[in-house]
Parts: C-alpha cells; sequence; structure tokens
C-alpha cells in the first residue's frame, strides 16, 4: 500500500506549466540597445514596465498557443520587449474576438 503513495502523491499535484507566468525580459539592456537620449531610455523603461506589469494582470486570459507565438514575435530581434508582447496578445484578442462575431 505505501508503494502507492507517492504515485498518488504526483498525480494529486497541479503541474505549473511555464506559460503560466509573464517571461523574464531584461528591460535595461532592451532599452540600452535601442540607443538615444536619456529621456527616451526612461520612456523606454517607463514603458516597458507599465506593459509587464498589465501583461502580469491579464496572463491567464491568453492561450498558450497564442503566448507562446507573441513570445517568438517579441524576442525577433535578440532583444525582448514586453510592449511587443503585449501588443501581439492584445492583436491576437482582437482577431479572435471578430471571428466569434462573424459567426
Amino acid at each position: 500500500m505505501l508503494i502507492h503513495l507517492p504515485i498518488i502523491i504526483l498525480t494529486s499535484l497541479h503541474p505549473t506549466p511555464i506559460a503560466d507566468t509573464v517571461p523574464k525580459f531584461e528591460i535595461a539592456r532592451e532599452c540600452q540597445f535601442e540607443g538615444g537620449l536619456k529621456e527616451d531610455l526612461n520612456r523606454c523603461m517607463t514603458d516597458e514596465t507599465q506593459a509587464r506589469e498589465q501583461l502580469q494582470t491579464k496572463w491567464t486570459q491568453y492561450t498558450p498557443s497564442e503566448k507562446k507565438r507573441c513570445n517568438q514575435v517579441a524576442d525577433t530581434s535578440g532583444i525582448s520587449s514586453y510592449v511587443e508582447l503585449q501588443v501581439c496578445l492584445e492583436m491576437e484578442r482582437d482577431v479572435k474576438q471578430e471571428e466569434v462575431g462573424k459567426m
């Protein structure tokens, strides 16, 4: 009977997929890559931070396939952007809503 206990425990645990959390991007690195004046850097840091915070509140609303696709889009240049990720996910959502509205 005790032999089955680990199996029972493992099957009762809820897996936490990686897509359940917003990916971690290096905001400072991304903003420095863009270059520009100090004001531009500050604006970039603010925009990226706000986008990350908004994504954290809405992350569970997106499907795993949307997250995967948009994460690839946000990382096309090798420098990831929360703003690009957020825009992509919002566009995916809008397209889906349009398709539902046409039915």
